[in-house]
């Protein structure tokens, strides 16, 4: 009997597969492939770090006392002066890892952080080092200054030492007790100009045809789509508020550093001339204007300290000191999450206004008002605080906001805006309808007007040998097709939807204001004013902080003097959390200042939210409806 697997015939050879070949999606898939096995090594190398790091910093926190008594507070703050990060919690973390500091800080950090080391008996003094500070403008500057004249009356001293200090640093510097520059620095202010660029003559020539439309004789944000130079109406109004926020300045610096306003504003605009007195030395300069105290080396700030009382630091700190965030890590400061006790809900929006849903850094119409509804529906919220540091952008976002404003005071939930540096045109729209407005004196608001903006590129299409031509089913088909000149009856169309959003934005202020249509209208026009100046006509109840604001916001809902204050923010995910958790912890700030830290190459990782501008929401072919107010002093 044969086996019945012997009997079958031997397996053919197979044959060899043909040679692949690696064409472009081969080659793109290989790319990919690389860069995901990069991705998870860079992932890693991060999570790891965070590991080690946590467990060295709870290691040594039994070895080691994070403050010590008579401790300096050391305030260097880097980057923009900002209400809320727009920096990722991960890039955060990743730059406070590798012993660098993100490029934004807070106001609230900032605030929070001097009011705690007023109260804190290990804190002597504090020594601000505002070089590296980048301030949008002067309210928020306000807002932490105010916080140092707190720290001072508490019976401690403010010390500033730096380098080179622009009229921004400068101001901040002013609140102190006395005021260190270096050999080699020196204080430059040069006054307040707003200047901006002028593209109608490159769009002429690339054949671009800008149809502006517009209500307000003053709204001139989209002029340099449409001349060549600054209207007179704009340079009138710039001059007025350019001119109130400088004065505002003199005087307050010139209060604070017992110099005559008269002699501060001379010093300033003859500086070519007065330099020479010095041979071009500022520092010097400084010290004969009566801006600083004294002219010191870094070494020579330490040997003063050290000669005052404060001690020896740990390793190779030259005197006992911890930093802002190693201070709030010890010090964990901000509202319990976890706390049911009734209190103020603030709600930040920050940046331009635009539609949908926007992370931080920008005010998306439905995540504010998302934001704002659920702070209604949070039981522990008793009032809201809407805190707007905005020039504006789009008109139907901006309406959505204030929507829900006025539906969070009809459910009994009284709410009062604080406004930071800016919140002018849009950023007044989603103001108007708070039970109380505060503004900074040096808040820049106003703006009331309205312009939309289409451009067509028949003549553009021309110059390279392309024309346009067809049928439509109507006079109005077609009619915002940018390759086609604009019917001059569609641009009544425009203006007449323009016209009816003035109309609603003027009438809506004279509502919430309680005045008539004809009164806001003459304040109206696109008009800025500063907080000072809109107080003066009405367009804000009241000049003061966010604390004020907070403090308004509370009594309104009869919470007397316990309450609780908390942000309402976007979730974070659950590895955002464990960053920003560990990033900023104490442990973490012990191992750094042990040497143990994360490569600085890891803080250099490509951001993924680049800044983008107003026009890049623009969608082309269809009209852009805005309430943006362009006035940023430099």
């Amino acid at each position: 009997m044969t086996d019945r697997h012997d009997a079958l015939p031997p397996p053919l050879p197979r044959a060899a597969p043909p040679p692949r070949r690696r064409g472009f999606f081969g080659v793109l898939a290989g790319i990919g492939r690389g860069i995901n096995v990069v991705r998870l090594i860079v992932i890693n190398v991060i999570f790891f770090g965070l590991l080690l790091i946590f467990a060295i910093g709870i290691w040594a926190g039994g070895k080691a006392t994070s403050i010590e008594d008579k401790t300096v507070l050391v305030l260097a703050p880097e980057g923009q002066l900002v209400e809320q990060y727009s920096i990722d919690a991960l890039s955060r973390a990743m730059s406070r890892l590798s012993g660098e500091q993100p490029k934004q800080t807070q106001v609230r950090d900032l605030v929070g952080a001097i009011d705690a080391a007023a109260k804190d008996n290990r804190i002597s003094r504090i020594l601000l080092k505002p070089d590296q500070l980048e301030a949008g403008g002067f309210a928020g500057l306000r807002e932490v200054g105010e916080a140092l004249d707190r720290f001072r009356k508490s019976g401690k001293k403010v010390l500033v030492w730096g380098v080179n200090l622009d009229q921004g640093q400068y101001y901040l510097a002013s609140h102190a007790d006395k005021i260190l520059i270096d050999p080699q620095g020196g204080v430059l202010p040069t006054g307040l100009a707003n200047y901006r660029l002028f593209y109608k003559d490159l769009l002429d020539r690339l054949g671009v045809q800008v149809h502006l439309f517009r209500v307000g004789q003053f709204k001139s944000a989209a002029e340099p789509f449409i001349l060549d130079h600054a209207s007179d109406e704009s340079k009138q109004a710039d001059a007025f508020w350019l001119g109130g926020l400088w004065t505002t300045w003199i005087d307050e610096v010139a209060r604070r550093r017992n110099i005559d306003p008269a002699v501060l504003r001379a010093d300033v605009d003859q500086l070519p001339d007065r330099i020479r007195s010095t041979n071009g030395d500022l520092a010097q300069l400084a010290m004969d204007e009566h801006l600083v105290d004294g002219i010191a080396t870094e070494q020579q700030l330490v040997d003063m300290l050290r000669k005052d009382g404060v001690p020896a630091g740990r390793r190779d700190q030259p005197f006992r000191a911890v930093g802002l965030t190693g201070y709030l890590a010890d010090r964990n400061v901000g509202a319990d999450p976890l706390s049911t006790t009734p209190g103020v809900a603030i709600v930040v929006a920050e940046g331009e206004i635009v539609g949908g849903k926007q992370g931080p850094g920008k005010i998306g119409g439905e995540s504010i008002a998302l934001l704002i509804r659920q702070a209604r529906n949070d039981k522990k919220t008793s009032a809201l605080v809407l805190r707007v540091n905005s020039p504006g952008g789009e008109v139907y976002a901006a309406e959505q906001i204030r929507r829900e404003v006025e539906l969070t005071r009809e459910a009994g939930i009284p709410v009062v805006v604080s406004m930071g540096d800016t919140a002018a045109s849009g950023g007044y729209w989603i103001s108007m309808n708070a039970d109380r407005i505060y503004a900074e004196p040096n808040t820049i608001t106003g703006s009331i007007g309205i312009f939309g903006m289409f451009f067509t590129v028949p003549d553009t299409l021309q110059k390279v040998g392309v024309k346009s031509d067809g049928v439509g089913t109507g006079p109005l088909a077609g009619a915002f097709d940018i390759t086609r000149p604009l019917d001059p009856k569609v641009g009544v169309l425009i203006q007449s939807i323009i016209d009816k959003g003035y109309r609603d934005f003027v009438g809506n202020v004279a509502k919430a204001r309680n005045k008539d249509f004809a009164a806001i209208d003459a304040i109206a026009q696109g008009r800025v004013w500063t907080g000072q100046q809109a107080l003066d006509r009405g367009l804000v109840d009241q000049l003061g902080n966010l604390t004020d604001a907070v403090n308004d916001a509370a009594s309104r809902a009869k919470l007397g003097k316990d309450f609780t204050v908390r942000y309402v923010e976007p979730p974070m995910g659950a590895f955002e959390r464990l960053v920003a958790s560990v990033g900023s912890s104490s442990s973490a700030q012990i191992a750094l200042a042990y040497g143990v830290r994360l490569p600085s190459w890891v803080a250099r990782l490509p951001q993924m939210a680049p800044e983008l501008e107003l026009f890049r929401e623009a969608v082309p072919g269809k009209p852009n409806v805005y309430v943006y107010c362009f006035c940023s002093p430099r």
